[in-house]
């Protein structure tokens, strides 16, 4: 993406189909917004993800088309090379495509990738943000992002490679001397790896953490212990993706009431 400017592809929309990025929000069909809903119900094509809420597609036109292109762990996959294919072969045809995923296409959802592949290829492209589950998933859980007297900001992570990988591109204690709540998506897998750099990296082994799994929906699960322990206890408890971790002092419900100071 570095040195890619879309005005020249801005320059080049021809007059066929559309693609709409859609992001679905946490979960929970009931808080998808309207404008997603129109977006949904106007589609020839729906190109949609695992995580998006797909009681959602309930909305779709009988006659439209729903394209599973879902990264299943440890499964099956459709490479992004793929998808981007989908979206535009399908607007170049004359259909207005949707593509339909869980939280927000452009947190951790490759929704840049996908849009300046239509640009590049002529075709319109809109967004329709959505809400990425990392905001709401622990307020859901009883868990505040930021509190009065204990954070005043928060920091959201991709726990999608390890702490020393190559691709990492973190500095984990940074993250750790922060003084901000760490929320770590796509982190199932790496938990115990996160958490060992930042306690390297200085951040107290007691501070409190918790997990949210399959945050604002009927199978939402939480489960709180420490920095030290939130791994264990995770894994423990057989919480598994999608799910959302939050790392600092308000992962401590019975802490909260301590705060004072904006």
């Amino acid at each position: 993406m570095t040195g890619h400017d879309p005005a020249p592809a801005l320059d080049r929309i021809v007059g066929v189909g559309s693609v709409t990025l859609v992001g679905g929000g946490p979960g929970d069909p009931g808080l998808v917004t309207v404008a997603r809903r129109e977006a949904i119900e106007r589609a020839d094509v729906i190109v949609t993800d695992r995580l998006a809420p797909l009681a959602a597609l309930a909305w779709a036109r009988p006659d439209a088309e729903i394209i599973d292109v879902a990264k299943i762990p440890g499964g099956r996959s459709t490479s992004q090379e793929e998808i981007n294919r989908l979206l535009v072969e399908h607007a170049k045809s004359g259909r207005h495509v949707v593509r339909f995923k869980g939280g927000d296409s452009f947190v951790f959802g490759r929704g840049g990738e996908e849009l300046i592949a239509c640009l590049d290829a002529g075709i319109e492209a809109t967004v329709v943000p959505g809400v990425t589950s990392a905001i709401p998933a622990p307020p859901m859980a009883g868990i505040p992002v930021t509190h009065r007297g204990l954070t005043q900001g928060f920091t959201v992570i991709s726990g999608h490679v390890a702490p020393g990988h190559p691709d990492s591109t973190l500095d984990h204690t940074a993250l750790a001397r922060s003084g901000s709540t760490i929320i770590v998506l796509m982190g199932v897998r790496t938990l115990g790896a996160i958490c060992s750099a930042l306690a390297d990296g200085g951040l107290d082994p007691h501070t409190p953490a918790a997990v949210v799994a399959d945050g604002a929906m009927p199978s939402q699960r939480v489960v709180r212990a420490t920095l030290a322990t939130i791994d264990e206890v995770a894994t423990a408890a057989g919480l598994g993706a999608p799910a959302v971790a939050v790392i600092g002092a308000v992962a401590d419900i019975e802490g909260l009431t301590s705060g004072t100071d904006a």
